[in-house]
């Protein structure tokens, strides 16, 4: 039998009612190891799993490839296989490009290059994430660096976006590939909320021009319910109300509501996603973070050890780990009140500034070979002691993953999906 299409999956989850009802959770792939800890959790608690990479995280080598293990497509893939065997999971995941499209990796977008260029560069990514299998593509040209302070024009948005699905689709049927699915919209980056009328109107003139060229609708269509991230907290509200009345348009017209930026959600927030008809939510640089504390957590003991004499010569993460992630630049995007226009010089002078930024992107410089070196002494040396390092890690980011999947009732959503 072969794997439902996240298509099946939506239509399916549409129809649920009651105790059935759930949200599915987007997971960008911070790491191998965070990969590890959600198949083995996801095995455990029977929920179909989807990996959403960004195209700075994961991309072809001749745009640079990507932060996370240095991963193209084919190696993204074949990672997630190879654990997904080691640990046993046999249930659903899926491969998902999350924001895919023009001006999509920094450099592209740092370069103001021009519309064609950048469609042309966001087509070919998409290309190769088609012959690797990726199950999902978020269809996103709205990172337009001539459009600044405001949201891209909702026609030039469909406009571009008809454009790709009609790419993908024709170099689809081309080679003979079985069926994918799409996301399209984008959430909006100040924290503002999408109006149901022009999410509905979004929706009506976007699928009118996919059924003039015969192409399939998406699965998925974002709208914003509130939701912000900066530092490593949610400093945005989620709006209950506008939850409800997006899920309903989206339904509505056969889809589901894709909710990003979902990170650091409390519980009463996260429980009630299901009832509002949230069919699936984005969470990604929490699970980075948690990945960090764990490694710092880690250090801590070490240095407890040494003072024991249990360990004669201490890993350097915690420097490494320090200096990497300052110097990497990728905390920008998340800082706040002019923090992003700081220098290195400048942050390392602020002990709690360093450790701030060091717990927001130590997970950008995971695959660093200073960062990995010492990751690797520090396991050598607390196994000295009988601790697993790799263990502690894996047992926190399941937790903080464990948190949506039991409010999101996620717990045996598999089983469910198959019986359908």
């Amino acid at each position: 039998m072969s794997k439902m299409t996240l298509r099946e999956v939506v239509d399916t989850m549409l129809t649920y009612e009651g105790g059935e009802k759930a949200t599915m959770l987007g997971i960008g792939p911070m790491s191998k190891t965070l990969i590890k800890a959600v198949l083995s959790l996801g095995k455990e608690k029977d929920f179909p799993v989807m990996f959403i990479a960004s195209r700075n995280q994961v991309d072809a080598d001749e745009f640079g490839s990507g932060y996370v293990c240095h991963w193209d497509q084919a190696r993204f893939a074949a990672a997630i296989k190879e654990v997904a065997e080691e640990v046993g999971f046999d249930g659903l995941y899926y491969l998902c490009r999350d924001h895919g499209g023009p001006w999509q990796r920094d450099k592209e977008r740092n370069d103001h290059l021009p519309e064609d260029e950048a469609m042309a560069l966001g087509k070919k990514s998409y290309l190769y994430d088609l012959l690797n299998g990726f199950d999902l593509l978020h269809i996103d040209p709205t990172k337009d660096p001539y459009v600044v302070g405001k949201t891209i024009d909702m026609d030039v948005n469909i406009r571009r976006t008809v454009e790709l699905i009609d790419y993908v689709e024709t170099e689809r049927k081309k080679r003979g590939l079985p069926a994918i699915s799409y996301e399209v919209g984008t959430e909006e980056t100040n924290g503002g909320l999408t109006l149901p009328e022009n999410y509905e109107k979004f929706i009506q003139k976007l699928l009118a021009k996919l059924d003039e060229k015969g192409l399939p609708h998406p699965s998925f269509i974002v709208g914003n319910t509130g939701t912000l991230t900066r530092l490593t907290e949610q400093v945005g509200h989620v709006d209950s109300t506008s939850c409800k009345e997006l899920s309903a348009i989206a339904k509505k017209y056969g889809v589901g509501l894709k909710e990003h930026n979902g990170d650091y959600l409390d519980d009463a927030t996260c429980l009630e996603h299901p009832a509002l008809g949230v069919t699936a939510m984005n969470v990604a640089p929490e699970f980075g973070t948690v990945e960090t504390l764990a490694y710092l957590q880690l250090i801590e003991t070490e240095k407890r050890l040494v003072g024991q004499g249990l360990i004669e010569e201490p890993s350097k993460l915690g420097t490494v780990l320090r200096e990497e992630a300052v110097k990497s630049g990728r905390w920008k995007k998340w800082m706040v009140n002019g923090q992003d226009k700081l220098t290195p010089e400048e942050i390392f002078k602020d002990e709690k500034l360093t450790q701030q930024i060091t717990e927001i992107s130590g997970h950008y410089t995971f695959n660093n070979p200073r960062v990995k070196e010492e990751i690797a002494r520090l396991y050598k040396n607390l196994a000295v002691s009988g601790i697993d390092g790799e263990k502690f890690v894996i047992y926190k980011i399941q937790a903080a993953v464990d948190h949506y999947v039991e409010c999101f009732n996620l717990k045996g959503l598999t089983s469910r999906l198959k019986k359908a």
